[in-house]
């Protein structure tokens, strides 16, 4: 285990992976344990350092998550975040009592006694809050360090090294969040920073290589930047007993079937199987306007596509005599899938109690009986990582630099019930959404870009005409890592031209909104 491991024991806030990221954009390696680890499974990892979470409860909740308090006395330095402060003072002696009034959003803090957590900063700080219970009284050796207009926001004991903030200095909104978790890593703990991401390929390679053996694996291919750096990583780990499987379920994006096996054969050299399951996936999908379900079916006839594939690929290996076999005689037992953090923590509860947002069709949409085993390699890092790691690949900018897409399509783009003609609908209004973003010289500067279509008609005239057609909303969001998000302010000129093109063009739809909702309270995608 690297010397330098900074550990972060997770209460269950939406953000905990947030605070890892930025650790290692320091080259510092961090982990992510539940809450509840076991002390000795905390001290197995040799940390210099622990960060204590945030989370949505209060310490005096009958259910409220509580870490072994064991850990506040292993002489280490130590950083509570908002619950992570309270937990800290409550088993310390302190005081902790719900605040009457609730601090959420952008807040002011004033550092009112600087120490080593504040080295730098200035006096005074933007930041994002989210508490509802404050630190009223301080346990012994402890001082105020920062304040809000009406809530204790820092505290500190310089002699034991412990630190603690009321607010998330891990997310983009803290404007000096990052230089404060930097002088809590490397100058509090010590950290060294040899951590990078040529580190992390060597070391997944070597996992992927031990995990699967000499068996085989199939890779959940969508084209997006997630699924092709996995699927890349996967083949250097076992080259050519890797076999990538993309599925048209009848909800790609515009000519995207075929694009996607083009870039994905001629520019990085992966074997591709493309399957046409779309009728079957529009079948299943006929009628459904609940997104859970619709996500939950996705996930479901992803696996039987998958399962099907697998059946049917083992028996062209058998019938060429290229049959090779794992320990336990299977010989494709892998399903490799792009899952990143963000989708598993809106999906489940992976590392701590966590609340779920939403399940995705490669996380909580997976049948409990399926065939395959997962390798998710990806999944502990954000977008801007993989990016990063596909590039020390040698993949491709145009690869890397694609928007995201969700795994289940413009199903989650389609509000209502999803029909053939609702989808190549908004196929045409999504392809001039990107068409135009691209050609402003946009496309590279916006996390994501593109169309919905909502299941509301209004009155509209054309050409003297009476029309009774679809609303189209455009949604556009600038984002780090897809945790948080702020809405574009997209230039006039280009609004107007979407709009007037879509309406236009686009048969079905006569009517087109801009969302303008940040994350949170909206998610980025509308289902």
């Amino acid at each position: 285990m690297d010397s330098s491991t900074v550990v972060i024991l997770d209460f269950g806030a939406q953000y905990t992976q947030l605070i890892a990221r930025r650790i290692r954009e320091f080259n510092v390696f961090s982990v992510v344990l539940p809450c509840t680890a076991p002390l000795d499974a905390i001290t197995a990892l040799n940390p210099i350092g622990i960060v204590l979470s945030g989370g949505p409860s209060s310490v005096y909740d009958a259910d409220a998550p509580k870490a072994d308090a064991a850990v506040l006395d292993l002489g280490l330095p130590v950083l509570g975040i908002c619950y992570g402060m309270q937990f800290m003072a409550h088993h310390l002696g302190g005081k902790v009592v719900p605040s009457d009034k609730r601090e959420y959003g952008d807040a002011v803090v004033e550092v009112v006694q600087t120490n080593k957590l504040f080295a730098g900063l200035p006096v005074e700080l933007q930041v994002w809050m989210s508490h509802g219970d404050s630190v009223v009284d301080l346990p012994t050796g402890f001082n105020i360090a920062a304040k809000t207009h009406n809530a204790l926001a820092s505290i500190a004991n310089e002699a034991t090294r412990m630190y603690a903030v009321q607010w998330h200095p891990e997310v983009a909104h803290s404007k000096q969040g990052t230089a404060l978790l930097k002088n809590f890593v490397l100058n509090i703990c010590g950290a060294q920073a040899n951590w990078t991401p040529a580190h992390f390929i060597e070391t997944t390679v070597d996992a992927i290589r031990k995990q699967v053996g000499t068996g085989h694996a199939i890779c959940a291919l969508s084209g997006g930047v997630d699924s092709a750096v996995a699927a890349v990583l996967v083949a250097k780990a076992i080259g050519d007993r890797l076999t990538c499987i993309f599925v048209n379920n009848g909800v790609l994006r515009k000519n995207e079937f075929a694009q996607v096996q083009a870039n994905m054969r001629e520019k990085l050299g992966l074997k591709v199987v493309a399957v046409d399951a779309s009728k079957r996936f529009l079948q299943q999908l006929g009628g459904i306007t609940d997104p859970e379900t619709k996500r939950k079916i996705i996930g479901r006839e992803f696996i039987t596509v998958f399962d099907d594939e697998a059946a049917r690929i083992l028996k062209e290996q058998e019938k060429h005599g290229e049959l090779q076999q794992d320990a336990k005689g299977n010989e494709i037992a892998w399903l490799v899938q792009g899952t990143l953090y963000p989708d598993v923590i809106e999906s489940s509860s992976v590392k701590g109690p966590s609340q779920t947002i939403k399940s995705h069709h490669n996380v909580g949409g997976l049948p409990e009986n399926m065939k395959l085993k997962l390798i998710e390699p990806l999944r502990d890092l954000f977008k801007d990582e993989v990016r990063r790691v596909g590039r020390d690949l040698g993949m491709p900018d145009d690869v890397l630099d694609r928007q995201p897409f969700p795994g289940p399509g413009l199903a989650v783009r389609i509000v209502g019930e999803i029909t053939p003609e609702r989808v190549e609908i908004l196929q045409n209004a999504d392809d001039i959404v990107v068409f135009e973003i691209k050609k402003a010289g946009l496309y590279k500067k916006i996390w994501q870009s593109f169309a919905v279509l909502l299941p509301v008609k209004s009155v509209g005239v054309m050409g003297d005409q009476r029309t009774y057609a679809y609303t189209c909303a455009i949604r556009a969001v600038h984002s780090e890592d897809g945790m948080t998000a702020d809405w574009v302010p997209l230039p006039y000129e280009v609004l107007k031209t979407i709009s007037s093109r879509i309406v236009n063009e686009v048969r079905g739809i006569n009517r087109v909104v801009y969302d303008i909702t940040s994350k949170p309270p909206g998610t980025i995608e509308w289902e």
